[in-house]
């Protein structure tokens, strides 16, 4: 499987049955939704897919049955980041046993870490494994921002880093590692309100928990602006644009999932202490997608 990635790619939901395990079946369900919309690769264990609630053998078991199921189609993404360097170095190699195509790493986002820390725990974690391996930026969470000229360090420094998703949700550092540093690593926005900005900017592509509920559009519009017809993608962004700005604006997590579940994909409902949506959140969901979704129950 190639790891050169591009295009869009899926930051896959978690399914939950009632008894709040994960829901292989449907697992299987969600992954090959996203394939057959023509993603580019699919993210395990990633924050869409409620990693923070998962303990680490579930965590495998969802690397695992992803990696199975997209079988070969598309790259997986698998999400090993954890709160001791131990720990990642671990599900990192699990996940690359398993045959992961890239290890994804988010930072330790308990004990608040200097750059110093930050900046050696992604160097043992990669040096660890023999695959490509992508920076998870997402400071809200972890509480430490990867800055360009950090990113740009690592990326020459550390051999296998080759990409980030930058979810920063700060557009001036976005476009300076799309401008800037292109040529030592590949850009994913992990914002999903600039997947339009960012792929006409030129970012390596975009990694969207919304593509879960409305792959086809995104994988259009990102055709489209691959192919150079910006004016149909536009056209294709400001409808698509009123449901990706609906699922952010409430909880997003229960979005998604109510998302799937009003097209007909029921995935249950987040993990506890995450509550459902409530009855408001929901009509705004339901109504932003019934425009664009006719099949909207």
């Amino acid at each position: 499987m190639t790891t050169d990635l591009r295009g869009v790619l899926t930051a896959l939901t978690t399914p939950f049955d009632q008894n709040e395990a994960i829901d292989v079946p449907t697992l299987r369900r969600v992954v090959d939704r996203s394939i057959e919309a023509g993603v580019d690769g699919v993210v395990a264990a990633g924050s869409t897919g409620e990693v923070g609630a998962l303990s680490s053998d579930e965590r495998l078991l969802l690397i695992d049955t992803v990696i199975d199921q997209a079988a070969g189609r598309v790259p997986v993404i698998a999400q090993t980041g954890a709160t001791s360097t131990a720990e990642a170095i671990r599900l990192s190699r699990a996940a690359q046993s398993s045959g992961a195509d890239v290890l994804m790493l988010i930072t330790p986002y308990y004990e608040p870490l200097s750059i110093d820390e930050t900046v050696a725990y992604i160097t043992d974690v990669a040096a660890s494994v023999d695959i490509p391996v992508m920076l998870y930026n997402i400071p809200a969470v972890t509480g430490i921002n990867l800055d360009p000229d950090t990113v740009r360090s690592l990326a020459t420094s550390v051999d296998n880093i080759r990409y980030i998703k930058d979810s920063s949700a700060n557009w001036e550092q976005a476009l300076q590692l799309i401008h800037h540093h292109s040529d030592v690593i590949g850009t994913f926005i992990g914002w999903d309100a600039y997947l339009y900005s960012a792929l006409v900017e030129g970012a390596a592509g975009v990694m969207a928990g919304t593509a879960n509920v409305v792959p086809d559009e995104i994988v259009s519009v990102a055709r489209l602006i691959r192919q150079g017809d910006l004016n149909t993608a536009l056209d294709e962004w400001k409808r698509l644009y009123p449901v990706i700005d609906a699922l952010l604006s409430v909880p997003f997590i229960p979005a998604v999932k109510a998302g799937l579940e009003l097209q007909g994909l029921p995935v249950g409902v987040p993990r506890k202490p995450t509550g459902e949506l409530s009855a408001d959140a929901l009509e705004r969901v339901r109504t932003s997608l019934s425009a664009l979704v006719p099949e909207v129950v």
